[in-house]
């Protein structure tokens, strides 16, 4: 069975550009939901006395701090609690007093560490900054590696990665942190590897195919190389739902947009930087 992508290209431009506003509206009026590594907050690693006494336990009795619970090596529980915008010091001590009185005698305290807004914000500063490098290096590599339009096609689409993926944060409200960092590293990583594969291929048929209309070759790429996409795709995606509903509560945002990433790069692949050859001649292109 083979799929004519290249009939709904115009249509693609348009679900591009309404994701692409949607992205930039919602980031403009409700921002990143910044988790503690970035907002500042506290950290608590304990020890639970009693058996009984579990994460679950531990959760619930917290719940109106709205914690993070991880358990972390030699059974401890790592504790991560917010706190309000511009709180004091006096604030941030009655918190982890609070805290203090509802754990009680039923855990141990390994480590204390209040995280102020001035080393979040010297870690929202790290994560842009490496966020930006990486926009770069990958930048450098698509013009190192291609010329013309798969230069632009490539270009055009990683920024469209990266400009859906910060959406995604903001329309869901997923927690920005460290982690966020890292899974949006992760899925503009692979969506340019699928991007220079279907490249690859297209190169390689424009050799052996030198009259066939570019939106027939184009398609024949693509459905010549769909069945490797979606095995790599749904491979990813079944790892994901394990890490959902096995790997706890501190996994499952991770889990959810790593998810998101891997279906944004196999669409943009597909409908946005190979549609983007189309307006290009490129069995002239030379590189």
């Amino acid at each position: 069975m083979k799929f004519h992508f290249m009939k709904y290209r115009k249509l693609s431009y348009w679900v591009s550009g309404i994701l692409v506003a949607l992205s930039i509206v919602s980031l403009l009026t409700h921002g990143l939901n910044y988790g503690i590594d970035f907002a500042g907050g506290i950290s608590m690693e304990v020890k639970p006395i009693e058996a009984n006494y579990t994460i679950d336990k531990m959760r619930s009795d917290l719940s109106a701090f709205s914690p993070e619970l991880q358990s972390v090596d030699n059974d401890s529980i790592l504790i991560r609690v917010g706190l309000p915008k511009g709180a004091t010091d006096a604030q941030q001590n009655t918190r982890v007093a609070e805290i203090k009185q509802i754990l009680g005698d039923k855990v141990q305290y390994s480590q204390v560490q209040i995280v102020g807004p001035k080393i979040g914000g010297e870690l929202v500063r790290g994560g842009i900054l490496a966020i930006l490098v990486s926009f770069v290096l990958m930048s450098v590599y698509i013009w190192i590696r291609y010329r013309g339009g798969y230069a632009v096609g490539s270009f055009v689409s990683l920024v469209l990665d990266f400009v859906l993926m910060f959406g995604f944060f903001s329309v869901t409200g997923l927690e920005f942190n460290q982690t966020s960092i890292a899974v949006i590293l992760m899925g503009i990583g692979y969506s340019i590897n699928d991007k220079v594969v279907n490249y690859d291929r297209i190169d390689e048929n424009i050799k052996k195919y030198h009259k066939m209309p570019m939106t027939e070759l184009i398609d024949l790429s693509v459905n010549e190389m769909l069945h490797r996409t979606i095995m790599t795709s749904v491979s990813t995606i079944l790892a994901m739902v394990g890490l959902y509903f096995w790997g706890g509560v501190m996994l499952q945002e991770f889990a959810i947009a790593m998810t998101f990433s891997v279906v944004m790069g196999t669409l943009t692949s597909i409908y946005i930087s190979n549609v983007i050859l189309y307006h290009f001649n490129l069995r002239e292109t030379k590189y």
